[in-house]
């Protein structure tokens, strides 16, 4: 097994037809994921990539089946684009754009709540179950199959804590965004990692900003029994400075990482300090 994506995945690019759309479509069904349709209004009739192009979410879903949707459309219009497809029925949308207007996210996730439809985002590098599916953007020669969950804020350390989890490889690796709103949070996550029988470790990468680490940490000690650790970028972030994410900030003194590394160690996840520790601390616990 795996979460989110696997070899039943059956994936509509929203924006095949612009140049990070069209790019990635190839990497993705290079890496054997099964790219059933793209949309791009005004451009239907055509193929990207060997990949039929429709006007539509809707018409795409009713042509193909399609049942997961990535989104490479420009920030203005990633709001609307999530709607449509969630209205057109799709159940898992992961949407890359950065810069999606904060109130365009709220009304896109409340939406999905209301249809049962997961978004994984935005401003994220999506997910990968290695071995069966990749829909994101994520380089596939930092994954191989195994039992390790890691879900991530950080897009580049997503890649770097995957490589180090040596001979274990992954499970499925979900990078959320970085964004202050997005759809699915750590302890979606863990706790559909806690219920994979093929996930046996989590590896939760965090930042400074925010507390979803500390609801992390609280939902671990509560219901996770399988081993969890930890890593925290920001370390050395000055206080008011915006690090990257555009919710990796610390603010009246709140969010910083020491708060998140004791939120950890009190919830008896393992902090891990560099990526490289990771190999040797997994190898001690399975």
């Amino acid at each position: 097994m795996s979460i989110l994506v696997d070899k039943n995945t059956r994936l509509l690019v929203q924006g095949i037809t612009g140049r990070d759309g069209a790019f990635h479509t190839r990497m993705m069904k290079e890496y054997g994921t099964n790219v059933v349709a793209g949309v791009t209004p005004g451009k239907g009739g055509q193929e990207i990539e060997g990949v039929p192009v429709f006007n539509s979410v809707e018409q795409a879903v009713k042509a193909t089946d399609a049942n997961a949707s990535i989104i490479f459309v420009p920030a203005g219009f990633a709001g609307d684009a999530i709607l449509e497809a969630i209205f057109a029925g799709i159940k898992l949308v992961v949407c890359v754009t950065e810069g999606v207007p904060t109130l365009d996210a709220v009304r896109a996730i409340a939406v999905a709540r209301t249809h049962n439809t997961r978004i994984v985002g935005p401003n994220c590098p999506g997910v990968i179950s290695p071995g069966k599916a990749k829909v994101g953007i994520m380089p596939a020669s930092a994954f191989q199959p195994g039992c390790v969950g890691v879900v991530s804020r950080s897009g580049t350390l997503t890649y770097e804590i995957a490589a180090n989890t040596g001979e274990f490889g992954q499970s499925t690796v979900v990078g959320i965004g970085g964004d202050p709103v997005i759809g699915t949070s750590f302890i979606d996550c863990l706790k559909m990692f806690q219920d994979d029988p093929e996930t046996k470790a989590i590896v939760i990468v965090g930042e400074i900003g925010g507390n979803d680490e500390e609801r992390a940490a609280e939902f671990v000690q509560q219901y996770v029994t399988k081993p969890v650790f930890g890593f925290i970028a920001g370390q050395t972030a000055p206080p008011d400075k915006r690090m990257g994410h555009a919710g990796a900030i610390i603010s009246a003194g709140s969010g910083t990482a020491e708060e998140k590394i004791r939120a950890f160690q009190s919830a008896g996840i393992d902090i891990i300090y560099e990526p490289e520790q990771l190999t040797e601390r997994l190898r001690a616990k399975l």
